[in-house]
């Protein structure tokens, strides 16, 4: 993120008490000085779950120490998801941060029907970024998580991004529901989609947000574009939230601004009874500390307004 909105979020994250957050397999260096810096800077206490003589050997490697940082020592990366996954369910955690596991091992545990951490929402990803030549931190969702959702999963897609959004402090959103065109065309189910998860949020069926679609990304994003296109909508041109029709656009979408627009992410997992911070190998030390700073922030938002 830019020096000023990453300073910002951790400063914001630094006024609440830091928590415990449960690290799965950090057994590899990225993953690994992502939850120490976290620790450093008093947004997290780490419990680093994970087979004590990785966790030692990767330790050494980059140079760091695991002095005053919990271990759980298990034998491999499935029982370190599932031994996080328990840890949070008994409250001994409030967060949980990927390591150096693939998500759908740790997502297995978390929506697990008796073991779990699920809620009567389904759980989705949102990736905050902070693109440089846009005036506002901008969430989309969901590029991780859920490959072709239906209706009512993006229903839980659209209100989990609404409240990280109130979590963030953005009071009503503005949720722009993407497709290519910002017309409604029967032979585009993603129009369909976009025009139903509007109607939904004006009878109440989602709440907190100002909903519209179907929008272009242009029309999304550029008040130019949407003026252009005689778009006339409190959400056209300045949206905060994308909701993008499928995991595979939303994907593409994301990578593109972060390799193309420079734009710098953090990420969480909606939608269970903690934050998940949900990182891939590929984020830097900062976007993962970003992230650790959003879980701070939705943690403290939990404790007053449960899942």
């Amino acid at each position: 993120m830019s020096d000023s909105r990453y300073e910002e979020l951790l400063a914001a994250a630094r006024r609440l008490p830091r928590i415990r957050m449960a690290v799965v397999h950090p057994c590899s260096r990225e993953a690994l000085e992502g939850a120490l810096e976290a620790a450093r800077l008093g947004l997290i206490e780490p419990v680093l779950v994970a087979p004590q003589a990785r966790l030692a050997a990767v330790a050494v490697q980059c140079g760091a120490t695991l002095a005053g940082s919990e271990q759980v020592d298990v034998p491999h990366s499935h029982a370190a998801a599932a031994r996080a996954v328990a840890l949070a369910r008994a409250g001994e955690v409030a967060a949980l941060m990927k390591g150096s596991l693939h998500s759908d091992e740790l997502l297995c545990e978390v929506v697990a029907a008796d073991t779990g951490l699920r809620t009567a929402r389904r759980i989705s990803h949102v990736f905050v970024f902070d693109v440089p030549r846009y005036p506002k931190p901008l969430l989309i969702s969901d590029a991780a998580v859920n490959i072709e959702p239906d209706l009512a999963t993006k229903a839980d897609i659209v209100q989990n991004a609404i409240d990280l959004a109130h979590a963030l402090g953005i009071a009503e959103p503005k949720v722009a529901v993407l497709s290519a065109v910002e017309t409604v065309t029967p032979k585009l189910r993603s129009t369909l989609d976009a025009a139903a998860l509007a109607k939904m949020a004006d009878r109440g069926q989602i709440t907190g947000g100002l909903v519209d679609g179907p929008l272009a990304f242009d029309n999304a994003v550029s008040l130019i574009a949407s003026k252009t296109k005689g778009i006339h909508s409190p959400v056209a041109g300045q949206a905060d939230v994308l909701i993008v029709p499928d995991l595979e656009s939303g994907n593409m979408l994301a990578k593109q601004l972060e390799y193309l627009a420079d734009a710098q992410a953090a990420g969480i997992v909606m939608g269970a009874r903690v934050p998940i911070v949900l990182t891939s190998r590929a984020d830097s030390v900062q976007s993962r500390v970003a992230s650790c700073a959003i879980a701070v922030i939705l943690a403290q938002h939990y404790r007053q307004s449960p899942p």
